[in-house]
């Protein structure tokens, strides 16, 4: 379900009509620097939370870090507690030489993942198509990656989707089928093992901005094939 406008009333009701109309996943491309009526879309995203809807929302094109800039909205409520069903996306690259794209929003605890963003083919007004970059882009991505995740897995909870999208703990792919349910995919220490993306894994790269920054130079190689 895509949420896009602007105003923290218009956002906040927008949150509750998808939440309330049975969206599993909410996809928001829109962010701003400020939020006069930020309460009442932390309710909405508390709402949101409570009926298990995963919240993916786009960093932003400011190239900044939110960490220390924030970009509204986002995860962390007014309480100093985090919405544990918010995905928080950049913007990443084609280019091998600069995987992050220079536009995005960044930080280490402001966004969770990366996702492709530069370039994308997409639709535009009165029937057209063209090149499009931005987080926007990227988060549609991530959101669709989810999709995928929850038709082949719907007893997933959303706080486990997050998981499991910024989990790069897996090495092989397997046929889904071949799990009964989520439980049997639990491998030493109750460790969900990344094996249950046989179609996403193969398509997108989702980088997690640790992970990222831990295992660039293994990135870089995984995208040169």
């Amino acid at each position: 379900f895509p949420v896009t406008i602007g105003r923290d009333k218009d956002v906040a009701n927008a949150i509750r009509y998808a939440a309330d109309n049975g969206a599993r996943i909410i996809n928001m491309s829109f962010g701003k620097s400020w939020s006069p009526q930020k309460n009442a879309v932390d309710e909405a995203v508390r709402y949101a939370e409570s009926k298990n809807v995963l919240l993916v929302h786009a960093a932003g094109n400011d190239g900044k870090n939110i960490d220390e800039q924030p970009n509204f909205p986002k995860d962390q409520f007014d309480d100093g507690t985090y919405c544990s069903t918010w995905l928080e996306v950049g913007a990443s690259n084609y280019d091998t030489d600069n995987i992050a794209a220079d536009f995005s929003n960044f930080g280490k605890k402001g966004v969770d993942l990366f996702a492709p963003g530069v370039d994308i083919y997409s639709s535009i007004p009165n029937n057209g198509y063209k090149l499009n970059s931005g987080t926007s882009m990227a988060s549609p991505v991530a959101s669709g990656c989810a999709a995928m995740l929850l038709a082949y897995y719907p007893q997933l909870s959303a706080k486990e989707v997050k998981e499991i999208m910024q989990d790069r703990n897996y090495n092989t792919l397997p046929n889904p089928r071949r799990y009964n349910n989520i439980f049997e995919l639990r491998k030493e220490k109750n460790k969900y093992l990344l094996e249950i993306m046989p179609i996403i894994a193969q398509n997108y790269v989702l980088l997690s901005y640790d992970s990222f920054i831990r295992n660039q130079e293994n990135y870089l190689k995984i995208l040169q094939h």
